[in-house]
């Protein structure tokens, strides 16, 4: 999920850290959804015979999912309603509560990983897995997915974007600067410094809207040692170790050679900088592509895209991912009708006028990709075989994630900081996964 557009974890304002702003953020969250859950209960209604609402948190994804509605129509003789609510906050508080009544939406756009492993917790969403069984077996889904849609072994949500986690780029000001897209480490270093030396900022950062602030010790710390990052984010390593701060002493040496932008400078407006020549590289999900797009950016002449290289080349080669999830809740007014769009979502049709309307990339294999920069990143993942490795914000329980996501945003602020960041963060996580994993036994 993402930046202006939506599907990111992108919240109001920079929460600050510590034990009473996770007891005030929870009275805040629980006041703004009082209003809006109202609205949203009622309004599940039903809809009319061969309509399906879908509930997501994303105003850009209305259009694309209007788009697959469309197309489901002609497969099905279903079509998908798309419904908005744009705060992520209130949005989470609906559909939790709204799933212990008989008054919830029939289906939900949501996050993979642990935050879908919650909600399936709850008993109230559709068991999945047949639907996904049947897409595999025809070869309409990237089988690799699964486990970030699964809880307990049975599949609770179907993937319904492959958004790859990279860093975008200008090619036009690129060779302008003499350069290509690095291809190692030392490449993508030595990139740095000449964009640096010709007075262009090279990497965008930001703490701006409090998600943003886990992207970089996300690609840091995936790109030295991936498999550390896989087993931190699942709460088997420890943020104290010293390769949890190697990847934060890396963030903080792009600090002292001022290679980063001001925190407070937007996805929006790095797009435009970067489309302009003011800052070099943009790490992002691929879903930035349509925010480009809207400042002029044209995919495979003004916009590239790379995978960040390895820095240890002897560890597996591995990509970030981000998928949301297509969910169908067990008491939705128009239950039966949910099912069956479920058993259709993944259709080469359906598929492609959603990937080519969001220009993101598809987990169905069969569809072409929605541009040029999506076939070439398509291309070395399939081909190259990369580690698909999920998302910071849709790995850990969903408080940890929260409260570590602050914690980064601190460091960002005062890099210096980072050797008492990780200790904080793992206070954080000893008692997360203590609660976590009670929670599992019962």
């Amino acid at each position: 999920m993402s930046g202006s557009r939506h599907p990111s974890p992108g919240g109001p304002a920079l929460w600050p850290s510590g034990p009473k702003s996770s007891v005030s953020r929870r009275a805040l969250l629980l006041a703004a959804a009082a209003a809006p859950l109202a609205t949203a209960c009622g309004a599940a209604e039903g809809q009319p015979p061969g309509r399906v609402a879908v509930l997501g948190d994303s105003a850009a994804w209305e259009k694309p999912m209007a788009a697959a509605g469309a197309a489901m129509k002609s497969v099905a003789a279903l079509r998908l309603v798309p419904e908005v609510n744009p705060s992520l906050e209130s949005f989470e508080q609906i559909v939790k509560s709204s799933l212990r009544t008989s008054r919830t939406p029939d289906m939900l756009k949501y996050w993979s990983g642990y935050r879908l492993q919650d909600l399936a917790r709850t008993g109230g969403i559709v068991d999945l897995t047949r639907q996904w069984d049947r897409a595999a077996a025809k070869g309409w889904v990237d089988t690799s997915l699964r486990d970030a849609f699964t809880y307990r072994r049975r599949v609770y949500g179907l993937p319904m974007n492959l958004a790859y986690w990279v860093v975008h780029y200008n090619p036009e000001v690129f060779r302008e600067h003499r350069l290509r897209a690095p291809r190692t480490w030392a490449g993508f270093l030595a990139a740095c410094a000449r964009l640096k030396k010709d007075g262009v900022t090279p990497l965008h950062g930001t703490a701006d809207g409090r998600w943003p602030s886990f992207i970089w010790f996300q690609e840091i710390l995936s790109r030295q040692d991936p498999r550390f990052y896989q087993d931190l984010m699942n709460g088997r390593e420890r943020y104290t170790d010293p390769r949890a701060e190697r990847a934060l002493r890396t963030i903080a040496s792009f600090f002292d050679k001022d290679w980063f932008t001001p925190m407070d400078m937007n996805h929006n407006d790095a797009a435009a900088a970067m489309l302009h020549g003011k800052v070099g590289m943009v790490p992002c999900g691929t879903w930035l592509g349509s925010t480009l797009a809207a400042a002029g950016g044209r995919p495979g002449e003004n916009v590239g895209a790379f995978v960040l290289p390895m820095a240890d080349s002897t560890a597996r080669p591995s990509v970030i991912f981000e998928s949301s999830a297509l969910v169908a809740t067990v008491k939705g007014p128009d239950r039966a009708e949910a099912i069956e769009a479920t058993g259709n979502w993944l259709h080469p049709k359906v598929m492609t006028a959603f990937s080519h309307t969001l220009q993101d990339g598809c987990p169905n294999p069969e569809v072409e990709p929605a541009n040029p920069v999506i076939e070439g990143l398509a291309k070395q993942v399939r081909g190259d075989k990369l580690w698909l490795l999920n998302r910071f914000w849709e790995q850990g329980p969903p408080e940890l994630v929260e409260a570590t996501v602050d914690d980064l945003a601190g460091f960002l602020l005062d890099p210096s900081s980072y050797r008492t960041t990780l200790r904080t963060m793992q206070d954080r996580a000893d008692e997360a996964w203590k609660v976590w994993r009670e929670a599992e036994e019962t």
